[in-house]
């Protein structure tokens, strides 16, 4: 009883960093490995883990292929055929909302049981965007019917999601004489789970989902930069006349974001350009801080010129403004923007950021310490963001750098030789795996390597892709579902859903176990639900003398399923800045699609399985 505690006790404390990120969820994650392996050596206490145990997450078959897909989804990306889907989609959907949300879901979903879905979540999103504007309609009624139907989509097959791989591992070892679950064993179920979800999405959550975003958007309304940007004009007299732009000294509270000559805008401290009388500089920064800096350097205020998007653009150099999120796995988390150093690196000037919480910041930004799910709003220029956006560090969200509808899909997005290779590649491995002919993860892994060789995705491509702190996090959290089996924390669990057979029919126990993995997966990721409760939905199983697969499966399902917060799911995250969501938006219209789910996945359990 003292090592289930001891057990508890770290995941309690797990849980509680994972769900207030006070430290990176990888981190977390090493920390679980390091306390468990640690217990018997350093204390005496026996939780059943040995240091090899300890670490056999990074070694699980499941680790392993998530790994491997992410890899393979980058060489799908590659091949074109993604962002092809989207030219077609921008001119199908001619200008119908029912018709573009359809387009949106109806697409997305089936892809995403193929294909990583954050991966297509991002490339979909500035799409999505631009199709909206030019259609009239606001960006937020379509971007969380895309991140839903991703995420529907993931329980069509076994690579839908890595929930599901890790839930194949688990039916391996827990349950006797089963094996891993079959490529498309329980695909019948995922598409009524998709279908009824499609459906929900294009009745009562259409209703549901808010506009939280005006029609074709104007960045600089949006992140509410007006107020900041004054032009101030140079005279004949001022000392600034003939200084690099760059070597101007900024004072404290005040940026200069361009300089204007005539028709020509040249990006502040990364332009070279001599000041001239009769410039522009266009400023961010407060008025005391802009009424200093004018008097000081004989600067005129300019009134009347009103400053929008068309302000910093200039299609002649390809500057721009974007706007760009930080995904979970960006190397920028936790560093400043001098640290990150996008102007010196990639002519890239930061004007404001929107946090998660929906607060808007535009003033001292070098000082700012990003983090996941931060919304930039960026002066940039098309070949320095396509750099940025390739490193998956930042990924754009406001517009793809093509006009959809004018676009010649084999120009934007050739389907070559090595983008075929790809394709079918990927159709090998899935036929390995359905045909049982090769494990999952060695289907997998074989993909990879004949994806490399044949040129479709290069070594350096393979290992960007992956989301490495959520491979840390799977790895982490493995070794502590096996401790809390060995000591018997699961059973400890079972025994309170094990009650509930006292006053619930057998179905019922099975509905209340995916209501609570569900609310579980929307607190602590999904990855860390279906590790902790599968033990405990095996356990309560065999004590009822049900089918323990069945019982694995609501958890896989229900662990998959998370809809009802913004950090229960890596693409719902992605979605939230650029949609301008609140918190309650996600609870609004994912609670009914999250009960919805919860009854169609209970009915089709024990309709399909039986009980």
């Amino acid at each position: 009883m003292v090592e289930a505690t001891i057990v508890f006790l770290i995941i309690g404390v797990a849980l509680v960093l994972f769900v207030s990120e006070l430290i990176p969820n990888d981190i977390t994650a090493l920390m679980v490995i390091v306390s468990l392996a640690a217990l018997y050596p350093v204390f005496g206490i026996d939780v059943g883990i040995e240091p090899t145990d300890a670490i056999s997450g990074f070694s699980n078959p499941a680790t392993i292929t998530i790994i491997a897909m992410y890899m393979l989804s980058a060489g799908i990306q590659n091949s074109g055929i993604v962002d092809r889907l989207g030219i077609i989609l921008a001119r199908a959907t001619k200008g119908d909302e029912r018709l573009t949300l359809l387009a949106t879901v109806g697409s997305t979903g089936p892809i995403a049981g193929f294909i990583n879905n954050t991966p297509v979540v991002a490339v979909f999103i500035p799409m999505i965007t631009d199709i909206a504007n030019r259609n009239h309609l606001s960006p937020s009624k379509l971007l969380i019917p895309l991140s839903f139907a991703a995420i529907l989509g993931g329980t069509l097959t076994l690579i839908g999601t890595g929930t599901n791989l890790i839930a194949s591992n688990f039916a391996d070892v827990l349950i006797e004489d089963r094996g891993p679950i079959g490529f498309f064993e329980f695909t019948k179920l995922g598409v009524i789970i998709l279908i009824v979800g499609i459906t929900y999405l294009m009745t009562i959550g259409r209703w549901l989902t808010p506009a939280r975003l005006p029609v074709a958007e104007d960045l600089t309304e949006l992140f509410a930069i007006e107020d900041h940007l004054y032009q101030l004009g140079v005279t004949e007299g001022s000392p600034l006349v003939d200084i690099p732009i760059a070597e101007v000294e900024e004072p404290a509270g005040l940026s200069i974001v361009q300089l204007e000559r005539g028709t020509d805008a040249f990006q502040g401290r990364m332009s070279d350009r001599l000041i001239q009388p009769g410039d522009r500089l266009v400023v961010l920064g407060t008025f005391p801080s802009v009424e200093s800096f004018a008097k000081q350097n004989d600067l005129l205020r300019l009134y009347g010129r009103e400053v929008s998007d068309a302000t910093f653009r200039d299609p002649a150099r390809g500057d721009t403004l974007a706007k760009l999120v930080v995904p979970e796995d960006s190397e920028y988390i936790g560093k400043s923007l001098e640290e990150a150093r996008l102007g010196r690196r990639y002519e890239t000037m930061v004007l404001a950021i929107k946090r998660r919480s929906g607060d808007l910041i535009h003033q001292d930004l070098g000082t700012i310490e990003l983090a996941a799910g931060d919304t930039l709003l960026v002066r940039s220029n098309a070949a320095a963001l396509s750099y940025l956006t390739d490193r998956g560090d930042l990924f754009r969200v406001d517009s793809p750098p093509y006009d959809l509808l004018t676009a010649d899909p084999n120009e934007v997005s050739p389907i070559e030789r090595n983008g075929l290779y790809a394709i079918a590649t990927m159709g090998l491995v899935i036929l390995l795996a359905a045909l049982n002919i090769l494990p999952i993860v060695i289907a997998a892994l074989l993909g990879v390597i004949l994806m490399v060789i044949l040129g479709s995705l290069s070594p350096a491509e393979a290992y960007d892709a992956v989301s490495w702190n959520i491979i840390f996090l799977i790895a982490g959290v493995i070794p502590l579902g096996i401790a809390l089996q060995e000591t018997g924390g699961a059973a400890l669990v079972a025994d309170l859903v094990y009650q509930s057979a006292e006053v619930l029919p057998l179905i019922g126990v099975l509905f209340v176990l995916i209501i609570l993995t569900g609310l579980l997966a929307n607190i602590i990721t999904p990855v860390a639900t279906v590790v902790l409760m599968i033990p405990v939905a095996v356990d309560v199983a065999a004590r009822l003398g049900s089918d323990e697969f069945s019982f694995l499966l609501a958890v896989m399902f229900a662990s998959a399923t998370s809809f009802m917060t913004p950090v229960g799911y890596q693409t719902n995250l992605m979605i939230y800045g650029p949609g301008g969501y609140r918190f309650t938006d996600f609870l609004r219209v994912g609670g009914p699609l999250q009960l919805l789910s919860a009854v169609i996945i209970t009915l089709g359990i024990a309709h399909f399985w039986g009980l």
